[in-house]
């Protein structure tokens, strides 16, 4: 057997990978929502096994998980438009009070000796009243995704109704395949305390967020304790992306000094409990180091959107059980993903 250069390998792994991506990108919309439900179906597995270790009947098993995901699905629609509702509604009663602090903008400014001319420029390119059509864009995305969310749920439906023949199957492998059994095994438990430690702590800081925003009056504030939840799931830049609208409200509702406490009382709730607190219980359950999460994040985003961004973990874990866990010879390439150094050896062939 002839062994191909090290090189060349990495160059047609990495060719592969390049057009494996691209014909995701190209079936983004089906794939997003194919993973968006093997996720769900993952996360409620441990109710099935309940049911089947108490003797529950199949239909049973099969009902009560997927009724869950409909539960998830219908929470999730149901933010989105309420979401775009307020928006719509809120925004357009900013437009005088951005002009207001436009005015105070370049009061200062003239003050300072600076020309108004780049801040004209910058406030001619944002209006809030084109929140609206944004808000009006997002509501009719949301009730008109029937399509997607119908092929989410019947794919749910099938997960839920395959689940109990894929265990068996799952278990017949850990005897032939047991690199196979042990990678997909890790995958859901690493998917499923992700997604649990994920959301505890989600709520906590939405929990902290919106009795800040309580405090210093900022509108809506269960709507943007609700964003930061879900921004929560978005590793890495989930925390700005959910302080960004809050703090423009801030700003335009209360002045500078507002602002400034929001982002503060932001930075201080997020880094003590996401940085401090939240690793201390998530531990390596991950098994990716930081700079794979972000990639994972730019490449996933880039492939499928901003759903690709919430499940970008999910997903990452679900390409290293298949690709690096299930392979006994791709020890380093383990380690390089997960940033722990391998163990002492020799590689099997």
């Amino acid at each position: 057997m002839i062994e191909l250069p090290r090189a060349l390998v990495v160059l047609l792994t990495a060719a592969a990978a390049v057009v494996i991506l691209a014909g995701v990108q190209a079936v983004g919309s089906i794939v997003g929502p194919v993973m968006l439900a093997l996720v769900l179906v993952v996360a409620v597995s441990p109710i099935r096994g309940v049911l089947e270790r108490k003797g529950a009947p199949t239909w049973l098993q099969v009902a009560v998980p997927f009724l869950v995901v409909l539960l998830v699905l219908a929470g999730m629609v149901a933010i989105i438009a309420v979401a775009a509702t307020q928006l719509a509604s809120i925004a357009p009663t900013y437009s005088d009070k951005f002009a207001a602090l436009a005015a105070g903008a370049r009061a200062f400014a003239a003050e300072i000796g600076f020309g108004t001319d780049q801040i004209d420029k910058a406030i001619s390119s944002f209006d809030p009243s084109r929140l609206l059509p944004i808000a009006q864009g997002l509501l009719s995305g949301a009730l008109g995704a029937g399509s997607a969310l119908f092929l989410i749920v019947v794919l749910s439906l099938s997960m839920n109704l395959d689940a109990p023949a894929f265990t068996r199957i799952i278990r017949v492998a850990e005897v032939e395949r047991p690199e196979l059994h042990a990678a997909l095994t890790t995958f859901a438990s690493r998917t499923r305390r992700y997604l649990l430690v994920s959301t505890v702590f989600g709520i906590i800081c939405a929990v902290l967020d919106v009795i800040a925003l309580y405090i210093f009056s900022v509108p809506l504030p269960l709507l943007w304790g609700i964003l930061a939840l879900i921004t929560n799931y978005v590793p890495n830049i989930g925390f700005i992306l959910g302080l960004l609208p809050p703090a423009l409200l801030a700003l335009l509702d209360g002045g500078f000094s507002t602002m400034l406490l929001v982002i503060l009382a932001y930075i201080v709730i997020n880094v003590v409990v996401q940085s401090f607190v939240q690793p201390k219980f998530l531990g390596d359950a991950v098994g990716l180091s930081t700079t794979m999460t972000l990639i994972s994040l730019i490449v996933w985003a880039f492939v499928i959107g901003p759903l690709g961004a919430l499940l970008a973990i999910p997903l990452s874990l679900l390409v290293r059980a298949l690709v690096i866990d299930s392979d006994p010879s791709a020890r380093f390439a383990r380690a390089l993903v997960s940033g722990e150094a391998p163990p002492q050896g020799r590689t099997p062939a």
